[in-house]
């Protein structure tokens, strides 16, 4: 679990025991819980136990019934938690109540993903984006918070009860998230430079995307190794978060056309909405991908929840509009794979053992290459731009020199092909 001084800085100690707790109205919980599970295990904590209460909705006072509260109490006690970690967000009346009951350390769910994120981003872009998602999480909860946001924030609303110290500490968070959107809005200058630079090249943008932990960035590095860029491989660990700033890889096949591979932050249920508004900009990669590689985990006992996590997440950013393949990875950890592995608009792979990745290359090229005609042109010397234009824009696969001009071979969006037809030869010239 990570902890925070005064300054911001991190602090780590020693691995909790949690109980995780839950209020549901019906019994479709349990992967939500399996998932909290998970988070929880991501961030070095032991979980031990759980607790699941069946009602309506939640007690505003205690989140769960006072029975239910009676009952955590005493299973914290018998099995030595120091930690309950709820699966749904607090408030901070709530957390104050708890904690005081239970007698034990208090985390909802979105203090634990925010928790990860903190441990694991890397870039300056990264620290910031979470930063301001923590701060927009304690701006409302400075009153009533007790010692969780003692926990959290450092000093920041602990020092004193007093209205005017509550005033001081929110004008103080306020100022900083000022401070970090106005930093923020530079970075997204800067990417959206870049964006318009690769739009001018017109290099297609494909966007690795899906449930935290499913391969994605173990499919990149797949990729570029079988595209002889090993050394540009991005981390890749079998961890909840591993990869939140994204990694641009341009990816140059044997045979096909180039692209840019674009490797995403992952995405859990329940995603706290700051943490998603804080990352939005990072995200508009996504939304602006010529394709979207959507990709699950065949091994996963219930992968079609995963499947609607990522999706539900997607069009909240981008909508249903862009097109994508879906990629079933992990095949190797199964024996529950399709007799036709690819047909449709899905491919099965192993970003492991790279099995049908080449199935999945050729996918790519295919709908990436769907406005493009193959087709040959003789320019003579003297239009020089039009070869520099078919060169930066096409995908050439051969060049001759003639007497009478260049001749291109290759494949041209439709866009340049009508452009430049007076230079097209059809006959048996080329």
């Amino acid at each position: 679990m990570i902890r925070f001084n005064e300054q911001n800085e991190v602090l780590r100690s020693d691995a909790y025991r949690a109980i995780i707790a839950a209020v549901a109205a019906d019994g479709s919980i349990e992967h939500s819980m399996d998932e909290l599970e998970g988070l929880a295990e991501a961030d070095g904590v032991e979980v031990i136990g759980r607790l699941i209460q069946y009602r309506q909705k939640p007690e505003s006072a205690t989140y769960l019934g006072r029975g239910k509260v009676e009952e955590l109490a005493s299973l914290c006690g018998s099995m030595e938690a120091d930690t309950v970690i709820f699966n749904d967000e607090l408030s901070g009346i709530q957390m104050r109540n708890l904690e005081e009951t239970l007698g034990c350390r208090v985390i909802d769910r979105t203090i634990l993903i925010l928790d990860i994120f903190a441990s694991r981003a890397t870039s300056r872009e990264g620290k910031l984006q979470v930063e301001l998602a923590q701060l927009q999480y304690r701006l409302p909860r400075l009153t009533g918070f007790g010692r969780s946001l003692s926990r959290l924030g450092g000093g920041i609303g602990t020092r004193g009860p007093g209205e005017k110290k509550l005033e001081t500490d929110r004008r103080h968070i306020a100022g900083r998230i000022d401070d970090i959107r106005a930093e923020l809005k530079k970075c997204a200058a800067t990417r959206s430079l870049q964006r318009e630079e690769r739009t001018r090249s017109q290099i297609p943008v494909v966007a690795l995307m899906g449930y935290t932990n499913a391969g994605k960035s173990a499919i990149m590095n797949r990729i570029l190794e079988m595209t002889s860029r090993e050394e540009k491989s991005v981390g890749s660990e079998d961890m909840l978060f591993a990869t939140l700033d994204p990694q641009h890889r341009k990816i140059v096949p044997e045979q096909g056309a180039e692209f840019v591979l674009i490797d995403t932050v992952g995405f859990v249920s329940k995603l706290p909405h700051a943490l998603v508004e804080a990352f939005k900009s990072t995200l508009e990669e996504v939304r602006n991908a010529h394709l979207l590689l959507h990709v699950a985990d065949t091994s996963y006992e219930d992968r079609d929840f995963q499947i609607e996590v990522a999706e539900k997440v997607m069009r909240e950013i981008c909508g249903s509009r862009t097109e994508r393949i879906m990629v079933y990875n992990k095949i190797d950890l199964t024996d529950e794979v399709p007799l036709d592995v690819s047909g449709g608009d899905a491919v099965y792979v192993s970003a492991k053992t790279g099995e049908n990745m080449d199935r999945l290359l050729a996918r790519i090229d295919e709908k990436i290459t769907g406005d493009m005609v193959r087709a040959s042109f003789l320019i003579p010397y003297d239009k020089g731009r039009v070869v520099s234009a078919l060169c930066e824009k096409g995908q050439v696969e051969s060049m001759e020199y003639a007497e009478q001009g260049t001749r291109l071979t290759g494949r041209f969006r439709r866009e340049d092909h009508g452009r430049y037809r007076e230079y097209e030869v059809t006959d048996g010239t080329v």
